[in-house]
C-alpha cells in the first residue's frame, strides 16, 4: 500500500515539513513517486519512520541517526557498528531514567508533604470550629 505525504504524515504522526526535511538529510530514502510525480510512501518507508521518531524521543543526535540510516544500506556489514549504536543511546536512555526517577522521588515526597499540610488545615478548622460551638 502506498501513502501520500499528507497521509504519510498524519500515520507517522510528523509534519509533512519533517517528512521533507528528513528525506533532504537523508534520514529516509526519496519516497517512490506516483504518476503525477507525487511522493507515495510506502508501509516500509512508514515503518522506518517510526523507529525514527522513537530514536528522536530517546534523545539521539540527528547526526548519530543519519549515521545509522546510512549503515543501514550496507546490510549485515554494518550490523556490529549499528548495534554500538543502540546500545550507547540505550545508555544514555537508561542514565536519563535514573535522572528522571530521582525527580520523581522529590516531586513524590514534595506532594505528600502539601497533602499532610492540607489535612493538617482541615483538622484544625475542624478543631477552631469546635472550640467555638
Amino acid at each position: 500500500m502506498t501513502y501520500a505525504i499528507a497521509e504519510a504524515a498524519h500515520r507517522s504522526g510528523l509534519s509533512i515539513d519533517t517528512l521533507r526535511y528528513y528525506e533532504r538529510i537523508q534520514l529516509i530514502d526519496p519516497p517512490a513517486r506516483d504518476s503525477g510525480g507525487r511522493r507515495a510512501y510506502s508501509d516500509d518507508d512508514l515503518t522506518w519512520l517510526g523507529f525514527l521518531t522513537k530514536l528522536r524521543m530517546t534523545g539521539m543526535p540527528i547526526r548519530m541517526m543519519r549515521e545509522y540510516a546510512k549503515l543501514r544500506h550496507q546490510g549485515m556489514a554494518s550490523a556490529g557498528r549499528r548495534k554500538q549504536i543502540l546500545v550507547e543511546q540505550r545508555t544514555e536512555v537508561l542514565s536519563r531514567i535514573t535522572e528522571l526517577n530521582s525527580c520523581l522521588e522529590v516531586l513524590n515526597y514534595k506532594i505528600a508533604n502539601y497533602e499532610q499540610c492540607e489535612r493538617n488545615i482541615v483538622t484544625e478548622d475542624h478543631v477552631v470550629a469546635a472550640a467555638t460551638a
